[in-house]
């Protein structure tokens, strides 16, 4: 059972019901997809007991050796990766998408496509389970293979089916789609303001496409009760099930800052409203 947790754009609450959620799972496997922004990991200390390399794509080298000065290479590049810079052809490896288009064009075999370590990816033991995760290099992209593998290594541990919890990147775009895919169920967390509106429109409309059952949470909901009555009524409408509505609570913040899931302040309101959600969520996912 892989339940992943949503949002249309970062700050919405997602990691903090992601964490208080797999706490109150207890025994489970995590996963952080959000790789362009992970944080899952910080609420947690941990052993890292695996870590690989993890290529994600090839990037052009030029073997100056061979190379004739020609200049076919820069005008076929159509991302202006290739320049002349102090009499020699030179790649720029951010601008550079693998393409291979350069290497062929080279009638002196000049240009060859190298593998790009993109990220490492690592699997940390916890004390409550364990936590699939990478870190990415610096100025790489999270891509849907990365996302993938990071699933893959999930499941090589989880020999006991445990149910995985996958914080999602926000948006709908190529990391979402991989952590979506062949995924159990996924939790949109939106909150009550326009955008968050139209941004829980556009996740459900991806979820509803690949088939995923999918439920909402509303996160401080009461600071727009106006904009709640829409979404619930967008959700009753699409025979969507709201399994929690939690309200605006300072408590969360502390809990942000001192890296500490929420569940662990007994007197914090979202604390109680995300455990009756939790509840209601077992019920569902069952």
């Amino acid at each position: 059972m892989e339940l992943v947790i949503l949002s249309g754009k970062g700050g919405t609450g997602k990691t903090t019901i992601a964490t208080a959620l797999s706490e109150l799972a207890r025994d489970v496997m995590r996963v952080d997809c959000d790789v362009d922004a992970p944080n899952f990991y910080l609420y947690y200390k941990g052993e890292d007991i695996e870590r690989n390399d993890f290529i994600g794509s090839k990037k052009a080298v030029i073997d100056k050796n061979k190379c004739v000065k020609c200049g076919k290479c820069k005008d076929v590049c159509r991302f202006e990766a290739i320049d002349y810079i102090n009499g020699e052809f030179t790649v720029d490896s951010f601008s550079c998408e693998g393409c291979g288009l350069c290497s062929i064009a080279c009638n002196f075999k000049a240009i060859s496509l190298e593998d790009e370590k993109t990220a490492d990816v690592y699997i940390t033991k916890i004390e409550s389970g364990l936590l699939s995760r990478a870190e990415m290099e610096i100025g790489a992209d999270g891509s849907g293979k990365l996302i993938t593998q990071l699933r893959e290594n999930a499941k090589r541990y989880n020999r006991e089916n445990k149910l995985t919890i996958i914080d999602g990147s926000p948006g709908i775009g190529c990391p979402v789609i991989s952590s979506i895919t062949g995924s159990s169920a996924a939790l949109i967390v939106t909150e009550p303001t326009r955008s968050g509106l139209e941004d829980l429109k556009r996740v459900y409309s991806l979820c509803k496409h690949f088939g995923i059952k999918t439920f909402v949470c509303i996160n401080k909901f009461d600071i727009n009760l106006e904009v709640t009555e829409d979404i619930e009524e967008f959700a009753k409408n699409n025979n969507l099930i709201i399994v929690g509505k939690i309200p605006f609570d300072e408590k969360v913040m502390e809990s942000i800052n001192n890296l500490r899931p929420i569940t662990y302040y007994e007197d914090s309101v979202a604390n109680k409203a995300i455990r009756k959600m939790w509840d209601n969520l077992k019920e569902k996912l069952n």
